[in-house]
């Protein structure tokens, strides 16, 4: 009879079919399902904007592939195991979030608080997150930061008359390889046309927060699509201008803090690996890049992991362990793993962390 080892020892292949619905993001497209999931279908074959391939949260946790279990559940039954002796100790969970996105239309411009704003209530947590860009159509980008000379009453007069808000925010076009970071009072927007990683931190047990300045002046039915007589989403006008950091950089002086150029991954090539983090100066997030073919060493280390495939085929092996990836699946890697060996073929993939 063979041994099965306990999870704190072993990945944990989670379900990859972690769909947001459709009314939730109705920006969404259709590259997730054709790109990076092998054909899976949400129900009444929505259009698909979220997949979360790593979550402990209770909206959209993520399900073991193997067991009938949610990853939340592992890790209550072993903290230690699961995240760290620190994270235990510090939160009892992990903050990891992991998301695939595909906008085919722009997201809302939209700001994030800090953990300390004195206005989050006890459920609530700040969202520091990144973006990885996996593809990207011709002149596509996001909306960053603040343009020169925008100031609070700037901001406010062009909300309340209706205006192009993304006017107010430099657009940045990206490629694929591109690696950006989002600290809290950061006006932001996903442009359409890009499909992103998605890696963030969110206090356990508690829910992100994400203030809508503008939404493109777009209004949806019940459902989630645009509909001229529709109703529009919510905005959060006072609150975000209340955490918007006006005195952050602007022009040439911002993309260095934020941004990280790594080229397209070479899948062809030899297996490799690229900090995506670098020096920013963020201490949100860890995240590595694998691509390529051949064998990789993945060492020991006393966090929550997440590895998500996103092109070729990923095998872990070690004592006891031989679990094998293809693109569109995450897997955990607990804290309590011994260390392995990842076999790359044509593979494209990233790995997160809490630092």
């Amino acid at each position: 009879m063979s041994y099965i080892l306990p999870p704190r020892k072993r990945p944990l292949r989670l379900q990859p079919d972690n769909f947001t619905p459709a009314r939730r993001t109705p920006w969404g497209g259709r590259r997730l399902l054709e790109r990076y999931k092998d054909g899976l279908v949400p129900p009444r074959n929505e259009v698909v904007g979220e997949s979360w391939e790593l979550s402990v949260e209770p909206d959209f946790p993520s399900r073991l592939a193997d067991e009938d279990a949610t990853l939340a559940e592992r890790v209550a039954a072993d903290p230690e195991g699961l995240v760290g002796a620190e994270r235990a100790a510090e939160w009892g969970s992990t903050g990891l979030l992991v998301k695939l996105l595909d906008a085919a239309a722009p997201l809302s411009v939209q700001i994030h608080p800090s953990d300390d704003d004195p206005a989050l209530g006890p459920e609530e947590s700040g969202k520091p997150e990144s973006w990885y860009v996996l593809d990207a159509e011709p002149g596509a980008g996001l909306y960053l930061g603040l343009a020169e000379g925008v100031d609070e009453a700037g901001m406010r007069q062009a909300i309340e008359a209706g205006e192009d808000v993304s006017a107010l925010l430099p657009f940045v076009p990206v490629a694929p390889g591109d690696f950006f970071v989002i600290e809290a009072g950061t006006p932001h927007a996903i442009g359409p046309g890009l499909t992103l990683v998605e890696p963030q931190r969110v206090l356990p047990g508690r829910r992100g927060l994400t203030y809508r300045y503008w939404d493109w002046n777009r209004r949806y039915d019940a459902e989630g699509r645009e509909d001229p007589a529709g109703a529009p989403r919510e905005l959060h006008l006072e609150r975000a201008l209340a955490v918007t950091r006006w005195d952050r950089p602007r022009g040439e002086a911002f993309l260095p803090e934020v941004r990280r150029r790594h080229g397209a991954p070479d899948l062809a090539g030899p297996a490799s690996r690229a900090d995506l983090v670098g020096d920013l100066a963020f201490p949100w997030i860890g995240a590595e890049r694998w691509a390529g073919t051949g064998a990789l060493p993945v060492p020991a280390m006393p966090r929550l992991r997440s590895l998500t495939v996103l092109g070729g085929a990923v095998t872990l092996r070690g004592e006891g362990v031989a679990l094998s990836l293809r693109r569109g699946e995450t897997a955990a890697l607990p804290a309590g793993l011994a260390p392995l060996e990842a076999r790359l073929e044509d593979a494209h993939a990233l790995v997160a962390w809490i630092p």
